[in-house]
């Protein structure tokens, strides 16, 4: 006894010599998968047959099961046979017979010529013309289920028989599609197959529109241009379609042509309610009548069609297009499954949206983020992953207009029927039309995104970490957008512990008296942030400011220059002023008193000014102005340096890098810095530059030097601080001068016991 799901698609039949003897069993431990049970038995060579059977039955092996004669193996099992037959009707087969003459027709209004142009020019892919004719089926099929509720015509297909069948044969180079749809008669053969871009479809609809029929079909109608069954010739030498209307008492025909400009048309017997298309496939096209081929196609532009879609007997398309549902009748367990299915992966999404309107445009979506993605390691760049549909049927893969390309992060699908498309339903004709549609999801997205983080602003910490630079790249290439995006930027803030994050809502929240704009400073890390000397004087009042470190960072906040009504402000800028601030109850009181304890040791007016003049003498092409500052507390010197200049630097330097020069050609112009005039280091280099031995002299100058390349580690502007290695060696050396080397005794080692 077997009891093992396996994929439908490796089921085979098996050889009535190897065939399983049935028997039914407690139905207490049934497995199901996708309607079928699937049973696993080991045949020679340890190779494995997959065994398909119906749902809901259990079969056992019998220990004398394979002695049985072909003879004996008969199936008495009413319900079995049964099965067996729906099976066999899910094949098509040419089993009608032709009577009479053909009467022959020539195309009605178009030449040779344009035939050409439409089967064989107009689609970028044959492999589209399977798309086309499943359309096309699933259409004539929508018509008959319309019919059948709002007429009184008497129509032969019941509910159950509603399907679309396709088989192909590599050995007989073939293509077949039938479906029980409406059918065609006579008349309606010469008018829709004989004239081209005549839409049997798009007459249903003006029908409607007109008040001859009534109901909603219309939702569900696909075709509009009566060009797609003709891209069957784009693969096909002959193609021949046998048709029955759905009309009481019509009689069966076939219709037949190469494509060459003319057809025929023969009545026929046997002919079932519906359409059957059998394609005699070109020797170049021949890779369209295997089955994996145009199983891939059909999953890939008409997976979610609202018919069952045979391949062979086996059903194919088993996802259901659940966008074009009620989101409220959609559970959590089916958006789970169904992001796995659209990711090809395993994991669950963390966000997700479902999102139906009817105006300004009909548009069915349904959104998805994942946990993670691929783009943070390194690899190839993420591609857009939000598929265009309409009415089910696959539009554009991927398509680049849906979203802006920063959002390639999310994951989807969207139907909209009032985008019009281009004769070959491979593009939109309407640019303005996919411009407003592009606009209505990314303000809606970005409402998704902004409502989630109000919802679990720790969840949302969790998804910016992970997401995070996909939105800092929307802030700078998404100018119609930006004011929202910012609303989604998170960052780390001096008043946070380290990891937690910030809104810029939640810093304008807290900001201080008198403050008008939002400060922040870009560092390689929160430890450097806060040793800042451009900090400092942030930290003794107590206001809060935004800590960055990534290298896009310093781009965000050259594009997000304003939020709201409050400037973003870098603290490495020359002209911070903080006076009108009041100082917060966070001020930093011990920076207070260091600074009161220090007035009276700070350098005189004139000495700074000797000072200055010292600096700029010694760091002659490097200084453009060295002047007393008023930011600093704790650091001896700063540069002072507009946040757009050292951001300019790295960007230089990374140019220079990918160019294959040397980083210091990119340089540094010469730079303004402010000294400390209460700061130890400061004072004694002072003194000692006024002494006039050569001693004082060369020691002064390693100090100057040393002070000026700090402050340009300080302010991110140092390329290559290991060219002070030899400075920072002597400047230790004089500091060790006065440790005296002496002789000491080593202790006596204690002997062993």
């Amino acid at each position: 006894f077997f009891s093992t799901p396996v994929s439908m698609r490796s089921a085979l039949r098996a050889t009535p010599r190897n065939a399983l003897r049935v028997s039914r069993l407690a139905t207490s431990s049934c497995q199901t998968y996708n309607g079928s049970l699937t049973l696993m038995r080991n045949v020679s060579n340890s190779q494995y047959t997959a065994l398909r059977f119906p749902a809901y039955r259990y079969y056992s092996t019998g220990p004398k099961a394979e002695e049985k004669k072909e003879d004996d193996m008969v199936d008495d099992d009413p319900v079995e046979a049964k099965e067996g037959e729906a099976e066999a009707k899910n094949v098509v087969e040419e089993t009608e017979t032709v009577k009479g003459d053909a009467e022959k027709f020539g195309f009605q209004t178009e030449t040779r010529q344009i035939l050409d142009i439409v089967a064989r020019s107009l689609y970028t892919d044959k492999e589209v013309f399977i798309r086309e004719l499943i359309s096309n089926a699933s259409d004539a099929l929508e018509k008959v289920r319309h019919l059948q509720l709002v007429t009184d015509s008497e129509i032969d297909a019941p509910e159950d028989e509603r399907k679309i069948m396709l088989s192909v044969d590599e050995k007989k180079r073939t293509f077949a599609i039938q479906d029980t749809g409406v059918g065609m008669t006579k008349e309606e053969l010469v008018a829709h197959l004989g004239t081209i871009a005549r839409s049997g479809s798009k007459a249903f609809l003006q029908k409607m529109q007109d008040g001859q029929v009534t109901g909603d079909a219309a939702e569900a109608i696909i075709g509009q241009f009566g060009v797609g069954f003709y891209s069957s010739f784009m693969v096909a030498d002959t193609v021949k379609v046998y048709t029955r209307s759905h009309l009481k008492g019509s009689k069966g025909y076939l219709w037949q042509s190469d494509g060459s400009g003319d057809f025929s048309i023969t009545e026929a017997d046997g002919v079932a309610q519906g359409t059957k298309i059998i394609m005699y496939l070109k020797e170049t096209e021949s890779s369209f009548s295997s089955q994996s081929v145009v199983e891939r196609i059909i999953k890939k532009y008409s997976n979610f069609i609202g018919f069952p879609i045979f391949l062979n007997s086996t059903v194919v398309n088993t996802v259901e297009a659940l966008w074009r549902k009620n989101p409220s009748s959609v559970t959590q367990e089916e958006h789970e499954e169904f992001f796995k299915y659209m990711s090809n992966g395993y994991e669950k999404p963390q966000y997700r949206l479902h999102y139906k309107v009817d105006a300004p445009l009909m548009i069915s979506s349904v959104f998805y983020i994942g946990q993670s993605h691929t783009e943070k390691f390194g690899v190839a760049r993420l591609e857009p992953n939000v598929h265009l549909y309409c009415k089910k049927v696959l539009i554009q893969s991927k398509s680049k207009a849906l979203l802006p390309e920063w959002m390639r992060f999310i994951c989807g699908v969207v139907d909209s029927e009032d985008l019009p498309l281009n004769i070959s339903r491979e593009n939109t004709q309407d640019s303005a039309a996919v411009r407003k549609l592009n606009s209505v999801l990314s303000k809606r997205v970005l409402k998704w995104l902004q409502d989630e983080a109000k919802k679990d602003p720790a969840q949302y910490d969790k998804f910016f970490l992970e997401f995070g630079t996909f939105l800092k790249e929307g802030a700078c290439m998404d100018m119609i957008n930006k004011p929202e995006i910012a609303k989604l930027l998170r960052f780390e803030s001096s008043k946070r512990e380290r990891g937690e994050l910030i809104s810029l809502d939640d810093y304008i929240e807290r900001m201080a008296e008198g403050q008008e704009k939002i400060f922040f400073l870009h560092t390689p890390s929160r430890e450097t942030a806060l040793q800042s000397p451009y900090y400092e004087q942030f930290r003794k009042k107590g206001i809060e400011v935004l800590f960055l470190h990534g290298n896009i960072d310093e781009y965000v906040m050259g594009h997000v220059d304003q939020y709201k009504t409050f400037k973003l402000y870098g603290i490495e800028n020359p002209d911070i002023e903080l006076d009108k601030i009041k100082a917060t109850e966070d001020a930093d009181e011990d920076d207070a008193d260091k600074v009161e304890d220090a007035i009276v040791r700070e350098l005189t007016d004139k000495q700074c000014q000797r000072m200055s003049d010292y600096l700029m003498k010694t760091l002659t092409g490097k200084l453009y102005e060295a002047k007393v500052s008023k930011r600093l507390t704790d650091s001896p010197a700063v540069i002072v340096t507009g946040h757009e200049q050292a951001s300019m630097h790295r960007m230089m330097k990374q140019m220079a890098l990918m160019q294959g020069k040397n980083s210091a050609e990119a340089g540094i112009p010469p730079q303004v810095m402010e000294f400390n005039a209460k700061h130890k280091i400061i004072k004694k280099l002072y003194w000692l530059s006024r002494l006039d031995n050569a001693d004082a002299i060369a020691k002064s100058r390693q100090m100057a030097e040393q002070v000026f390349d700090n402050a340009l580690i300080a302010a991110g502007l140092l390329d290559d601080p290991r060219l002070m290695l030899g400075r920072l060696n002597k400047l230790l050396e004089s500091a060790l001068d006065d440790v005296v080397e002496g002789e000491e005794e080593e202790p006596e080692p204690e002997p062993e016991p």
